[in-house]
């Protein structure tokens, strides 16, 4: 766990639980998130994610616990609150028939911001998330990665202090994933902001420290770095041999080093997934067992821990 003084936090979340009926969503989550910090919140489907992001907010109280966002707090001084936050929820509330200059316009109306900041925001704003070629089309012809990008503009709008995005990139193709993973980092330079999402590649990419909630509790928590390292067990790889199967499989399943080897034909390619022990590298072994074979290499990737194995080793392993 990362100690934290608490006179640096922007956010401070303590005893946080939500029920939705009988149903906990989260229960006793407790974390804080220090000023110019980017936290990630990262956790499968259902994990409590969108619960957490959601009382951050002020978008609904929690049933129990406290949140301070800048010293003031999420129930009794939401309007305060709400000043200092962008949020971006996974669906992002846009007006299609709108056109992006108008919409920004609208929200910042709706937060009561002078006409004059208003105009210069847009400008801003339309800059920073690159719409300029799009200020004036109709959002319902933007694509879903420049839908987004309007979203994270209008929760930037105001200038505020905590920007929260909900699965930014999900839905999204990859060039756009690039492109809104790289704002998200430029604006990490200059507000605290918590994202959540269940892609891990994301959160070592963006964040600064990581939380993995599973069924509404926090599991672990570290800086990105020491986490990877914590969580560092066996390697998967997967790579495409042009060659007999029949022969091939059993050659892989018989280096030193490997635990698991299996096959599958897509799209008229033989793939192999295959499973290193612990601290074993068998990129090199793989290579000189199919050239001296005759067979053709023809591509060769480490897959980084899904999820789900992520989880396997936190639940199995009680040092973490």
């Amino acid at each position: 766990m990362v100690k934290q003084d608490s006179k640096s936090l922007m956010i401070q979340a303590s005893g946080l639980t939500h029920y939705y009926g009988p149903y906990a969503a989260i229960e006793d989550v407790n974390f804080g998130v220090e000023r110019g910090e980017v936290l990630g919140f990262l956790g499968p489907n259902g994990a409590g994610k969108t619960t957490t992001m959601r009382i951050l907010t002020g978008y609904m109280p929690p049933t129990r616990g406290k949140v301070t966002l800048d010293g003031f707090d999420i129930v009794e001084q939401s309007l305060e609150v709400r000043r200092r936050v962008g949020y971006l929820p996974e669906t992002v509330p846009l007006y299609t028939d709108m056109p992006v200059n108008s919409y920004l316009k609208y929200m910042g109306t709706l937060r009561q911001m002078p006409p004059k900041a208003i105009k210069r925001r847009i400008s801003e704003v339309i800059d920073v998330c690159r719409l300029g070629d799009y200020r004036s089309t109709l959002i319902g012809k933007l694509s879903k990665g420049f839908r987004q990008r309007v979203g994270i503009a209008q929760a930037i709008l105001h200038e505020p202090e905590v920007l929260v995005l909900d699965e930014p990139t999900i839905g999204i193709d990859p060039i756009q994933v690039v492109e809104t993973r790289r704002l998200i980092q430029e604006l990490g330079r200059e507000q605290t902001v918590v994202l959540s999402t269940h892609i891990l590649p994301e959160v070592s990419m963006i964040c600064d420290r990581v939380l993995i909630i599973s069924e509404g509790k926090i599991v672990a928590e570290d800086t990105p770095e020491n986490l990877a390292e914590r969580l560092k067990g066996s390697e998967q790889m997967e790579v495409e041999i042009g060659g007999p199967v029949s022969q091939v499989l059993p050659a892989l399943r018989a280096l030193k080093g490997v635990a698991s080897a299996s096959h599958q034909s897509s799209h008229g390619k033989e793939i192999y997934t295959i499973q290193a022990n612990e601290g074993q590298d068998l990129r090199d072994e793989i290579s000189r067992t199919v050239i001296g074979a005759g067979w053709s290499l023809l591509s060769m990737q480490t897959m980084g821990m899904s999820l789900e194995e992520i989880f396997l080793k936190l639940t199995t392993h009680e040092e973490l």
